[in-house]
């Protein structure tokens, strides 16, 4: 085999293209010669719609309708909590805007900062264990697994839950802002993951740990990568897996805040749930950035204008929801247009080759209307130049090791779910496990 000239990062991303050939290269080599594995901590980071998040009202809970008080939730425990995402509840149309009224947000100018609405307390679940990432909803194990196919991958070759295999759900409603502006929630998450790390790490003599992030996920894990200092990264971070991150936002985010997401729920009517997507701090923060939608590239056209990714803030306004300005200009846009690379190893693993919308095409009925979808590369959630952006990002970074692993016709949640995509995530750790490059197996091929 020729010899592969360039930067470290495009050497890796070739030969990483060439072991497609060669699936399961290091479990093979395991096996045959009977070797046993010291096994890094894993933690999961899930994405945004992979968190169980509980609520509960307090007397300042005032109902916005009787049906909501009286019937929503069916379920509570002794404390009050009741399941409020992902719950079957939603499903139902008179209690879609129940739903969405609890779950929205509030951008308090006073404060700079997000807030539940008023009489609503939140929390998330099991903080640690990998128990409430499994499914969307355990009472509905087989049409809601979300991670169970990941964790019972990682268990066949040794990882036990809250021994070698950790999990760290969050609110996904809230996000991060940029340096200087407060963002409580979500900066308290990446203070307990950090310490979920240090308490992996030290559980397991001290070994650095392998960050398994999904989607939106990776956003939060490069955050904190990048807020601790080089000393913390090489001590406690292994390699980072980032499953479908979208890095440079999606045009798919841009269709949620003029027309609202059923997401592919034949029952729900997307402008029930338009508001309390727009209110979400995270779907701010997926935004498409610049530098991978450039300004000649269309994103939204209607009879009136076109939008691209230099248009955000026109484009908010012109769909009603001009309070969304402020703080996408202030708290999102310095956030995003930075990708420093931390300086770990990465890997990206990405699904292509799937429809994702590319440009939406509204007409004379306005944003409450579903657009015309022109579809382009992707994994039909996110567009192929975000999932892709950390190659033209740090393509000049030296010390970055980075490797892009693609798999075509993978959807951006059956990565999570599909035996190519398992067995790739499964044949990645096994590698960095076994302390064997999966790049020098491919020069002795």
């Amino acid at each position: 085999m020729d010899k592969v000239v360039g930067s470290p990062i495009m050497f890796i991303m070739v030969t990483t293209t060439i072991l497609a050939y060669y699936p399961s290269t290091c479990r093979a080599i395991i096996c045959n010669s009977n070797q046993q594995d010291h096994l890094y901590p894993v933690v999961l980071v899930p994405g945004a719609g992979g968190n169980q998040l509980e609520a509960r009202l307090t007397a300042e809970y005032k109902s916005t309708s009787l049906l909501c008080n009286k019937f929503y939730p069916i379920k509570k425990d002794k404390g009050g909590w009741f399941r409020l995402w992902f719950e079957v509840g939603v499903l139902l149309a008179p209690f879609t805007q129940c739903f969405a009224d609890r779950m929205t947000l509030y951008y308090d100018k006073d404060l700079d900062d997000y807030k539940n609405a008023p009489g609503i307390e939140t929390r998330v679940s099991q903080f640690g264990s990998t128990q409430s990432l499994l499914y969307l909803d355990p009472s509905l194990k087989y049409i809601t697994s979300y991670m169970e196919p990941l964790v019972e991958s990682l268990q066949n070759i040794g990882y036990k839950d809250g021994q070698t295999l950790y999990g760290a759900p969050y609110d996904f409603r809230y996000g991060l802002a940029s340096e200087g502006y407060p963002s409580y929630v979500g900066t308290t998450f990446l203070e307990n993951l950090k310490q979920l790390i240090e308490n992996a790490s030290n559980t397991n003599g001290g070994s650095p740990v392998i960050l398994i992030s999904h989607s939106l996920g990776g956003l939060f894990v490069l955050q904190l990568l990048n807020r601790n200092p080089p000393s913390w990264r090489q001590k406690y971070i292994k390699h980072f897996i980032a499953l479908s991150a979208p890095w440079g936002g999606t045009v798919d985010e841009l269709l949620t805040f003029a027309s609202g997401n059923a997401l592919g729920v034949p029952l729900v009517n997307p402008l029930l749930v338009r508001n309390e997507q727009r209110s979400s701090e995270s779907n701010l923060w997926l935004m498409p950035r610049r530098k991978q939608f450039p300004k000649a590239k269309p994103l939204v056209v209607t009879p009136n204008s076109t939008y691209s990714s230099f248009d955000i803030s026109r484009f908010l306004e012109n769909i009603g929801f001009k309070e969304g300005v402020h703080p996408y200009e202030t708290r999102i846009l310095p956030l995003v247009e930075n990708l420093a690379a931390p300086g770990v190893p990465i890997t990206c693993i990405v699904g292509n080759g799937v429809d994702t919308p590319e440009t939406l095409y509204y007409g004379e009925d306005g944003f409450d209307k579903q657009p015309k979808i022109l579809y382009g590369d992707g994994d039909g959630t996110v567009n192929m130049v975000s999932l892709l952006a950390l190659e033209d990002e740090w393509r000049d970074e030296k010390d970055q090791e980075l490797k892009v692993i693609k798999l075509a016709g993978i959807s951006h949640t059956d990565i999570l779910k599909d035996n190519k995509s398992l067995a790739e995530i499964i044949d990645e750790i096994t590698c960095i496990n076994s302390g064997i490059s999966r790049s020098s197996l491919v020069s002795n091929l």
